[in-house]
């Protein structure tokens, strides 16, 4: 039973200053994903979608914006977004240090294919 674990996030970001996509993610939930992703600026993750899970994005550090739909939210600490699945999505870093937490519930394995 995984129990009692913490992360500070500030700490996690600044340890990684030149790593970029998941610098940390959660281990031992049979439940539930969570993901630390840094970028540097104009980096990201491209155009995608999930017919899986529903997903929030939390603002860390820097600025950003996750792409819902083709409508832009803007993405910064303390921000939120939520993603339903079905939605075609993307995030782009508008500073260097963007950093945001994804979290939502644990998929299955992955599938090659419809």
């Amino acid at each position: 039973m995984l129990a009692g674990v913490s992360a500070n996030f500030d700490e996690l970001v600044a340890a990684a200053p030149d790593r970029v996509g998941v610098i940390w993610a959660l281990e031992g939930s049979g439940d539930l994903n969570a993901n630390l992703v840094r970028f540097d600026a104009g980096g990201g993750v491209g155009q995608h979608v999930n017919e899986e899970v529903d997903v929030l994005f939390v603002g860390v550090a820097g600025s950003g914006f996750v792409r819902v739909s083709g409508e832009e939210h803007t993405l910064c600490a303390g921000t939120l977004v939520f993603v339903p699945r079905g939605a075609g999505r993307s995030t782009v870093a508008l500073s260097d240090g963007f950093a945001y937490l994804t979290v939502h519930r644990r998929r299955g394995p992955f599938k090659i294919g419809r």
